[in-house]
């Protein structure tokens, strides 16, 4: 079973079919996949957090011992519960990848514990995984494909978010709030919940576009777009001079973190974009790079691929709440943050 509508996704994450042993949910932007993925989960199992009852492996666990997937699949709960075996594939290595189809179809034959669910997150699984040919073809497996969100489904899921914090913008100032967020959920989440606390949970409030610019305000200071900018384009030294002029003319470690996700996701736009088929240039267009620093976009898309973006912004997700906790050292976590993406930037040839 392959859903690719709204709806039917929605009612299936929401009340799972009891007949489907296996989902596996894939797809480039990484936040909607997670966010499926997570919600499935609960759906499933009264506590994903319960290690008797779930099981969760990535990569370097089946790396590290190939047949431990198939025996969490066979093992039974402890207390008698569902079965909950989750797994998530960061990487695009052809191995793991039929080592993961062989545990599909296995579990789907009645040859491990029949009552455990088996959830598996992927990245942009193409028409020759092994993995998604197995899926598609079982009968007892579900296949959620997800598409990078259009600006209606960022401004439903803002909608959603305001309205269970008690708060809402006008729709003027809706439309220009969701043009200002990034494509990638995960970031424009975050986003969509900063605003939320801003405005005031409960509160009731409304914003206009007044008001809304009090909080947008201008774009981040230059410092920290050039910061960015030499990080993804394996600079260190430049990228560490720039956060220290940023930080010099009152910027935070958030904000830093946070121009350095709004570059990656220019960044993912045009590799996006030119794997679909669409000349460079149009593509930086099309990701809103301004035109002198066009040639400088593109030499950094040519090198850095979706994979390598979908470690970043884990990284950059964790860096940025890890700026957000009480008495935190924000200005060098975001310098180490900012650090190690040029570190990966040069060992990408940068």
């Amino acid at each position: 079973m392959i859903l690719k509508r709204r709806p039917d996704i929605d009612r299936f994450l929401a009340r799972p079919d009891p007949a489907i042993r296996v989902t596996v949910i894939y797809g480039r932007d990484r936040g909607v996949v997670r966010e499926r993925g997570e919600q499935l989960a609960r759906a499933l199992v009264p506590n994903i957090d319960d290690p008797f009852d779930t099981a969760l492996l990535t990569d370097g666990d089946l790396e590290a011992d190939p047949v431990r997937l198939e025996d969490e699949l066979a093992a039974q709960s402890m207390l008698g519960g569902k079965r909950l075996v989750r797994l998530r594939l960061h990487g695009e290595k052809p191995s793991l990848d039929r080592l993961a189809a062989e545990a599909v179809v296995a579990h789907v034959e009645g040859r491990l514990n029949p009552d455990a669910g088996f959830v598996i997150e992927a990245g942009n699984l193409g028409r020759d995984s092994a993995l998604r040919k197995a899926a598609e073809k079982a009968e007892a497996a579900c296949v959620i494909p997800c598409y990078e969100d259009e600006a209606g489904d960022i401004a439903r899921m803002a909608r959603e978010a305001f309205r269970s914090d008690n708060v809402s913008l006008t729709s003027e100032a809706l439309e220009v709030f969701v043009s200002r967020l990034p494509k990638e959920r995960g970031v424009a989440r975050q986003e969509i919940e900063r605003l939320a606390l801003f405005v005031g949970p409960g509160s009731g409030a409304t914003l206009g576009v007044a008001e809304l610019e009090d909080f947008l305000g201008v774009e981040p200071d230059a410092s920290l777009f050039d910061a960015a900018n030499d990080a993804f384009g394996g600079r260190p030294g430049p990228a560490r001079s720039g956060l220290v002029r940023a930080f010099e003319e009152g910027e935070t470690g958030p904000a830093a973190v946070r121009a350095a996700s709004q570059h990656l996701g220019k960044l993912r736009r045009i590799v996006t974009l030119a794997r679909s088929g669409a000349d460079m240039k149009e593509a930086a267009k099309a990701a809103g790079v301004f035109w002198k620093q066009e040639r400088e976009m593109l030499r950094q898309a040519r090198s850095w691929s979706l994979s390598e973006l979908d470690t970043v912004q884990t990284d950059l997700v964790e860096a940025d709440r890890a700026c957000k906790r009480a008495g935190s050292p924000d200005g060098l976590i975001a310098e180490r943050a900012l650090l190690s993406v040029a570190a990966r930037a040069r060992r990408l040839g940068l």
